[in-house]
């Protein structure tokens, strides 16, 4: 919709049903109609667009101050501090906004009663009106080459740029040292002007100017004020949550199929490596029961005790293939004939590592290898002790 705006008598007289002028604009900032209202009857026009209100010039009051280049937070106190020394009265009652640090290093500030700002918003509200900004009256001049001034409510409203703005309350005293500085650039709107010299604006640009970034509708809270992006801002945020948790639950019911088909396949090998298991509820524990179970029994039983150190010979020591002449196994030991040419073992020590590891001492004998288990730490340990109490 076309942007609508508002001028507003004192905020301390505003009623529900004080007179106001108004104007709309064309999306090229031109008026394309103006009039006068009240705030229930703008409110009464239904869907209306976000309104940009403009203060009467008695509640216009402003200021510029030159500071250092500061951090967002450190230029807001300053500027408190700074305005301390320019407000008349009591700051805590004043409501203190200002504009971002210029090219210049100048801030911009503006400040009005915080009572009169709230009970402005609450008129706002019982009209059922949005608000789009609340600004000093100067600022709905427009911006030029050079300032442009009109008088308005008896005082001298001037703009200088987008951000800067002044209301003098005494404009003969004002408009001379004005038009010392402007030196012939001042464009004037309106009547009060008789230098032919100066260029004129049609009165229509009076409403033309471009908003400032920033405003006095902060001192109204947040009810009756409808931020330019923030409903889609939160919108946005809501939608990209709901991606996120939906992309989240899909995420977790993939990984939670793969889960349950590792299960299975591990379930699968555990029973054709253990296949008298007649229930597999835990892969993973019960082939580690196995195995030890497996291991524990080599240790005692013959026929497993043989079947182990024969599947280490046969991993740990390729270089036997084909080499083998004759078995021998009693109780413990497992004895490997070779043929002449192959009893000499390879340079390379990994296999003895891998028959270590595997619990299995390997030894030369006169015809081949001999293989056994190898004895526990605990054995050894009590054999060295028992040698030493010996000696």
């Amino acid at each position: 919709m076309n942007p609508l705006r508002v001028v507003l008598p004192p905020l301390a007289d505003l009623t529900l049903d004080s007179p106001l002028d108004y104007a709309w604009l064309d999306r090229q900032g031109q008026v394309t109609s103006a009039g006068q209202s009240t705030l229930s009857g703008l409110g009464q026009r239904g869907k209306t667009p976000a309104i940009s209100f403009f203060l009467h010039p008695r509640d216009s009051l402003l200021a510029s101050i030159d500071l250092p280049n500061l951090s967002a937070s450190k230029t807001t106190a300053a500027v408190q501090c700074a305005a301390q020394a320019l407000i008349l009265g009591d700051c805590e009652q004043m409501y203190i906004a200002h504009s971002p640090r210029d090219e210049q290093g100048r801030v911009h500030i503006a400040w009005l009663s915080r009572q009169w700002l709230a009970h402005f918003g609450q008129l706002v509200r019982l009209a059922g009106l949005n608000v789009r900004g609340v600004h000093p009256a100067a600022y709905c001049l427009p911006v030029s080459e050079g300032a442009v001034a009109c008088v308005w409510g008896g005082q001298l409203l001037v703009r200088y740029s987008v951000q800067q703005a002044a209301v003098h309350p005494a404009p003969e005293e004002a408009l001379s040292d004005l038009l010392l500085e402007s030196a012939g650039s001042l464009q004037w709107i309106g009547e009060g002007m008789d230098n032919d010299a100066i260029s004129r604006l049609p009165d229509a640009r009076r409403w033309s100017g471009p908003l400032p970034g920033w405003g006095l509708h902060g001192g109204m809270g947040r009810q009756g004020i409808r931020g330019t992006g923030w409903g889609r801002a939160a919108a946005c945020c809501a939608l990209a949550i709901a991606v996120w948790t939906v992309g989240l639950n899909l995420y977790a019911a993939r990984e939670a199929g793969v889960g349950q088909q590792l299960k299975a396949q591990m379930k699968l090998r555990v029973k054709q490596a253990f296949p008298e298991l007649p229930v597999i509820l835990n892969p993973l524990q019960q082939a580690r029961q196995q195995l030890k179970a497996r291991q524990e029994g080599s240790a005692t039983d013959p026929t497993r005790r043989f079947a182990h150190l024969l599947n280490q010979a046969g991993s740990a020591m390729p270089f036997i293939a084909g080499s083998v002449q004759g078995l021998a196994f009693d109780s413990s030991e497992l004895h490997l004939s070779l043929i002449a040419d192959a009893r000499r073992a390879p340079s390379d020590p990994q296999w003895q590592t891998m028959l270590a590891g595997a619990g299995v001492d390997v030894s030369p004998s006169d015809d081949g290898w001999s293989l056994r288990p190898a004895a526990e730490p605990a054995t050894r340990n009590a054999d060295t002790s028992g040698e030493a109490d010996d000696e």
